[in-house]
């Protein structure tokens, strides 16, 4: 799906690195090779290779992550001097059935899909790249830049963590990212100071004791009553022990227990998620958490076994690095094609460059402009209005430009 912003770019005369007409269509097309052909996290081999392919094929020198999957590759070499801007993209995909019934480019792998824009993130990076070398080579480029397409950003805690062991962050002073917004029209983005995701963790909890006969549920521990005391009383617990400000939210999506409607079972399992729009409070989360299950859980006689997975913190973007995004962004479209936006619950590995690097996520606009319809991320049904690409691409290198201008 395709429709072309309303809003007039500024134009080559006053800032280079506009996105010319043949990229464009060779940009639509990669997005949709990798919307066809979508890889988990950590198995994002076909994508690597494609990335690695076509920038190779522009003459750069792209070095493949050490965990096998991912890449980075500068365009132009540090000399030691000033720090480079990285520009990142996320590559992997999602376990989940693409559903779109009319859709020429809709996946071809089962139950896998894009449905979260990493195509479009991945797209708009490796679109900036080629336009920037492309500068580089005519001399026009005053600072060499990073591209980072990062494995696994769906995989708790993020493949951010990984990537920076590997040291995608040596000689890097900013970065930089998109993420889709399916509220948000294309040819606009969504900027925030501050927080713009939440931190998002993953809890399991299981749950034993002795079972029985429901006619003698005084002589056994009633799993089932515990597990369904602990998925309404924790939550409740938990929110009274935190700032309600901080937004420290426990969900449950998942609850297992028992086979016949006359036993009470041996074991129960519990699985959610804990989300936190506060730092502070994302740091005391796991205690919190665990203190309230294990006391529920005891007032029900049942031992409780708890597996806290630590994911990402909050996304918190820099002010300045903003300010960076915003001043390409007006640059291109003008002030209008920027928008405020509001702090989301969803979580986001690229928080992890943050607490080395200052940096800023912007929100780029993937509604077709007048479509009523919101299809929304982790939906079967995602898709992007692929001007977007385009948007994303003279964003991302009119902020290079104006970074090594400074």
């Amino acid at each position: 799906m395709s429709q072309e912003s309303e809003a007039e770019p500024v134009g080559e005369a006053v800032l280079p690195g506009m996105l010319p007409e043949h990229l464009r269509a060779e940009l639509v097309a990669f997005r949709r090779d990798l919307h066809m052909h979508p890889e988990l996290g950590n198995q994002e081999f076909r994508t690597t290779a494609a990335i690695k392919a076509r920038l190779e094929k522009a003459g750069l020198h792209p070095r493949v992550l050490p965990v096998g999957t991912g890449l980075i590759c500068d365009i132009g070499e540090w000399d030691g001097g000033k720090p480079m801007l990285a520009l990142r993209a996320d590559i992997d995909a999602l376990p989940i059935p693409d559903t779109k019934s009319e859709c020429a480019y809709r996946s071809t792998v089962p139950d896998r899909a894009h449905a979260c824009g990493h195509d479009v993130h991945t797209t708009v990076v490796l679109g900036a790249g080629l336009v920037l070398a492309d500068l580089h080579r005519q001399g026009r480029l005053p600072r060499p830049v990073r591209l980072l397409f990062q494995p696994a950003e769906e995989v708790l805690p993020g493949g951010a963590a990984d990537a920076i062991e590997c040291g995608v962050l040596d000689g890097v002073g900013k970065i930089i990212a998109v993420h889709c917004d399916p509220r948000v029209d294309a040819g606009r983005v969504g900027l925030r100071t501050g927080a713009i995701t939440s931190a998002c963790d993953r809890l399991e909890v299981s749950l034993d004791g002795p079972g029985g006969h429901t006619a003698r549920p005084h002589l056994t521990t009633d799993l089932v009553t515990a597990a369904a005391r602990v998925v309404v009383d924790v939550p409740a617990v938990v929110a009274r022990r935190v700032d309600s400000r901080s937004g420290l939210a426990l969900t449950w999506g998942r609850i297992e227990s028992g086979h016949a409607p006359n036993v009470i079972p041996q074991h129960a399992e519990l699985s959610g998620t804990v989300r936190c729009l506060d730092l502070d409070a994302w740091r005391q989360a796991p205690d919190i958490v665990v203190a309230a299950i294990d006391e529920i859980a005891n007032l029900h006689r049942a031992k409780s076994e708890i597996n806290y997975v630590r994911g990402v913190p909050p996304v918190v973007n820099d002010p300045e690095v903003t300010e960076l995004l915003r001043d390409a962004m007006t640059a291109r479209r003008g002030a209008q094609s920027v928008e405020g936006t509001e702090q989301s619950l969803g979580g986001e590995d690229f928080s992890w460059y943050l607490e080395h690097v200052p940096g800023a996520m912007a929100r780029l606009g993937v509604r077709t402009p007048g479509e009523r319809t919101v299809r929304d991320l982790h939906q079967g049904d995602f898709d992007a209005d692929e001007s977007a690409i385009t948007v994303g691409v003279e964003m991302f290198t009119a902020a290079a430009l104006l970074d090594g201008a400074s």
